[in-house]
């Protein structure tokens, strides 16, 4: 509880420093264990221009500056000319998390800000977390949070099915 109480803070003050990016009102989590040490799984996860590997919707990712310093941006394919442009807010490999926010994206939120982070688990497994806060726009709140959910749901699938033994 303590944990999940500093990340909070440290995830409110992250949006307080970059100054554009406001907290939305809603806020979905989803997680999974993988029986896999956590450096391994970091490997996958951690790298912010992989998603194109273990998020099923995108087809390809770009990026520009460097993937683990704040202020990258990268570019998400879906296909069909959708995309979503999402800019790194925060990462550190010591504590296996990054943050990033939306900078366009045809989802029907705003204010989009997420984190994905890895844990150790009492038996050496990991836990990887991927949560956000934002506001629902030209949808209603529970469809904003279905779709967000939906491709969690999506990814965290993939990379236990990565690392399925």
């Amino acid at each position: 509880m303590t944990s999940t109480i500093r990340h909070c803070v440290a995830a409110a003050g992250l949006v307080l420093a970059t100054g554009s990016y406001a907290a939305g009102h809603l806020a979905v989590s989803r997680e999974i264990t993988v029986d896999r040490a956590p450096d391994t799984v970091w490997k996958l996860v951690g790298e912010f221009n992989s998603l194109d590997v273990w998020l099923p919707p995108v087809l390809a990712s770009t990026f520009t500056g460097s993937p683990t310093q704040p202020g990258a941006v990268r570019v998400l394919d879906l296909g069909n000319n959708a995309s979503v442009t999402e800019k790194l807010l925060a990462y550190s490999s010591e504590r296996r998390s990054y943050s990033y926010a939306f900078v366009k994206s045809p989802l029907p939120v705003k204010n989009y800000v997420a984190t994905i982070e890895l844990s150790t688990t009492a038996d050496g497994k990991s836990r990887v977390k991927w949560h956000s806060t934002f506001d629902a726009d030209g949808a209603p709140d529970d469809k904003a949070k279905e779709a967000i959910l939906g491709i969690y749901d999506a990814g965290l699938g993939k990379v236990a099915l990565i690392f399925k033994k």
